[in-house]
């Protein structure tokens, strides 16, 4: 999958969160959003890394439980500040933590979605899960993807905000 691909997945997965957060507050919405979407695309610096193999640990379940614990930790340390949106500590951190595990979840669902696979539950299992799908280089289901994940998107704020 390509970024283009990850980011149709992300809107999409994000979509529910985002129609019930537009509802109360818009503007927490668009920030979990386009949190959302800045990380639906880490894992793939692995491609960037010359001692990471691609697909590797940066696409597991290990990687994303740590970065939504360092996410957490980083909200729960705003949270503890003089502007808190969220009401503090608790909320501030779970958000953050919530935001981080659907960018990176929504990257490993999209590569599910291609016949190189991913060994998500690395370093319990090596098993490679892929649905096969499509390849990650077919344009037209990225492009499909993203019309999908902006279709999504835009439809749930829609809704929230005629509720």
């Amino acid at each position: 999958m390509y970024a283009l691909g990850h980011y149709g997945v992300a809107l999409f997965v994000y979509a529910p969160v985002g129609f019930l957060l537009a509802g109360t507050d818009p503007t927490l919405a668009l920030v979990g959003g386009a949190g959302v979407l800045a990380l639906s695309t880490v894992p793939d610096y692995d491609l960037r890394i010359p001692f990471l193999t691609h697909r590797g640990i940066t696409h597991t379940l290990l990687f994303t439980v740590v970065v939504a614990a360092l996410a957490g930790a980083v909200g729960w340390q705003l949270g503890t500040g003089t502007y808190t949106p969220l009401g503090g500590p608790v909320e501030s951190a779970g958000f953050a933590a919530g935001i981080a595990a659907l960018g990176l979840g929504s990257h490993i669902l999209g590569d599910v979605l291609t016949p190189a696979g991913v060994a998500v539950f690395w370093p319990l299992s090596s098993h490679e899960y892929t649905v096969g799908l499509t390849r990650a280089d077919n344009r037209i289901a990225n492009w499909g993807l993203f019309g999908v994940g902006v279709f999504a998107a835009t439809a749930a704020v829609w809704l929230a905000v005629q509720l």
